[in-house]
């Protein structure tokens, strides 16, 4: 199994009736988060370089935990579970890996005298304030060897738990540069219920947004997924971007729903059974490719500009960044197509400006052992 990549030699800890994988520290299911299982490892390396033919605009990343308890039915990650030989559904959901030990790995690697100090982002797989961190705490040491160690980094997250470290990230805000990025997109109650059952509400969101700038840090919402049919009227449209602006967001970024293989199942399943009279659209929509048509990007687009105008979100600095010239809605992070809001990079003394598909002209990156497929590196939201 590709659980043999986390082997130690340490005995099996697993739970009683739980399957037997090699090389796991143990599995342990708490009170506190009902029908989640956390399966604790130890990971060999923490920093995963990114292809070098990518269009992210960051050459590493930290994946501490894999799965994720939000439970968003879209989520694009979903099919990574696979690698685990775990299904892209509802283990994807309940099964959550958390490398225990990723601190303390990451600390050396950011020791070596080969580390030059580049962009390193987390969120671009798993959500790292999901429910498990309430449990393991990794995330404040992550935070303190990135600022401790002179190294940019950003965070995307739509977990609010991230309110409880942003003293830590001021001081490091005053270390190194760093961006910070919050996404939402659903606002009617039933259906966040019904899609991302596991993530805090909108409106919890929007207060992280606000603890977030009225601490002085940037933060950049990605207003994610725009779903066809469900979300994407003018109505819900200006309510979200009213709200966010309100909140104090430092940027925004308008992405159309994207339905890769695993999310793809999971997504229409849901459709077929809520909305059945959106299933033939959306088989339309999304016959060919994961990404919606060029038309539709177009349409939204349209409707989404005079929104930002009315708002004030189409003031930002950096065109591509903000969103607003030509390029709104036209892909997902990651993607060639798409900027990322301003405040969700670290551009602060940096070359690129936080622009999409730019990487920054430093030294060729050195190589750095990685643990994730390739596949899990190349996407953010």
């Amino acid at each position: 199994m590709r659980w043999d990549a986390q082997r130690l030699d340490v005995d099996d800890g697993s739970l009683p009736g739980m399957p037997s994988i090699r090389g796991l520290l143990r599995s342990v299911q708490v009170p506190e988060f009902p029908g989640l299982t956390f399966h604790e490892v130890r990971a060999r390396s923490a920093l995963n370089a990114v292809p070098g033919d990518s269009s992210m605009p960051f050459p590493y990343t930290i994946n501490t935990l894999r799965g994720c308890s939000h439970a968003c039915r879209y989520c694009f990650a979903r099919r990574t579970h696979e690698w685990l030989e775990f299904d892209s559904g509802r283990d994807f959901d309940t099964q959550v890996v958390v490398k225990t030990n990723l601190v303390d790995v990451l600390r050396k690697e950011l020791a070596r005298p080969s580390w030059t100090r580049e962009h390193v982002a987390l969120g671009t797989n798993t959500d790292p304030y999901q429910r498990a961190e309430g449990r393991y705490k990794l995330m404040p040491g992550v935070i303190r060897a990135l600022a401790d160690s002179g190294t940019p980094f950003s965070i995307l997250t739509k977990g609010t738990l991230l309110r409880r470290d942003v003293p830590l990230l001021v001081e490091a805000a005053q270390q190194v540069p760093l961006g910070l990025g919050v996404s939402m997109a659903i606002w009617d109650d039933d259906l966040h219920a019904a899609l991302e059952p596991g993530v805090p509400s909108p409106r919890a969101r929007l207060d992280l947004v606000r603890s977030l700038t009225d601490a002085g840090l940037p933060c950049g919402v990605f207003l994610a997924p725009v779903l066809p049919g469900l979300t994407d009227d003018e109505e819900s449209l200006d309510a979200a971007i009213g709200a966010i602006a309100t909140a104090g967001a430092t940027g925004i970024t308008v992405i159309p729903l994207h339905l890769r293989p695993g999310a793809r199942e999971w997504f229409m399943a849901w459709l077929r059974q809520a909305r059945p009279e959106l299933v033939p659209r959306y088989e339309r929509m999304y016959a060919r490719r994961a990404y919606v048509s060029a038309e539709y990007r177009t349409w939204l687009s349209a409707r989404v500009a005079p929104l930002l105008a009315r708002h004030g979100l189409d003031r930002q600095s950096g065109g591509a960044a903000r969103q607003v010239d030509g390029a709104v809605a036209t892909g997902v992070p990651g993607d060639e197509e798409v900027g990322f809001p301003e405040g969700s990079l670290p551009t602060a003394g940096l070359p690129t400006g936080g622009l999409p598909g730019v990487r920054p002209p430093w030294e060729t990156p050195s190589p750095v052992p990685t643990e994730e497929p390739a596949a899990e590196q190349l996407t953010l939201l």
